[in-house]
């Protein structure tokens, strides 16, 4: 059986809901982002103890299947940015809707609906955040990290860094350069 769990972005996530699946005597296959493959049926008692163990952890069990969805197209967009060393080389369009077996026009239809915002957009704030973590690491360089973002060039990841940060990709370094160093002297 699969279940599908909000929010469920990280490993430290990951580790939670194995922790509450062997609470509730649930024997999983696999628990990934966003989604669980248990052994057997779920009862609608473990269900909903389940539901109530995971909010107290700001994750959600969900049931809708809009939502659900919505939440595998994250997975998959989380998945391949932040987790993944080679993010892929066709159109992003194209990854998503071969991982996920849906056309994408109906993908991208929900998305917009359900989130406000198009699932463009959402794999550039991806980005963007992984840019941010990339530059903290101060392990590539701009340069570097362009190319392993796939941005045809340094200038378009620092036209779109300053276009969602209000920063330039070097400010936002020394900033947090500074911040770091503050830290250390008190």
């Amino acid at each position: 059986m699969l279940l599908y769990i909000k929010y469920m972005v990280s490993l430290r996530c990951k580790m939670v809901v194995k922790e509450e699946l062997k609470k509730l005597g649930l024997h999983y296959v696999n628990v990934d982002l966003g989604t669980i493959e248990i052994l057997e049926n779920i009862t609608d008692h473990q269900r909903d103890r389940l539901r109530e163990n995971l909010k107290e952890y700001g994750l959600e069990l969900l049931d809708d299947k809009r939502k659900i969805i919505i939440e595998k197209i994250k997975s998959v967009i989380i998945e391949m940015i932040h987790y993944s060393n080679e993010i892929p080389k066709v159109n992003y369009s194209d990854y998503i809707s071969e991982k996920l077996g849906y056309d994408y026009t109906y993908l991208a239809n929900t998305f917009s609906e359900v989130k406000g915002i198009t699932i463009q957009h959402f794999i550039i704030l991806n980005k963007i955040e992984k840019v941010k973590e990339l530059l903290l690491y101060d392990e590539l360089n701009l340069t570097e990290i362009s190319f392993k973002l796939h941005y045809s060039s340094v200038s378009h990841l620092s036209n779109q860094f300053k276009k969602i940060t209000g920063l330039t990709p070097s400010y936002y370094k020394k900033l947090k350069e500074k911040r770091f160093k503050n830290l250390e002297d008190l």
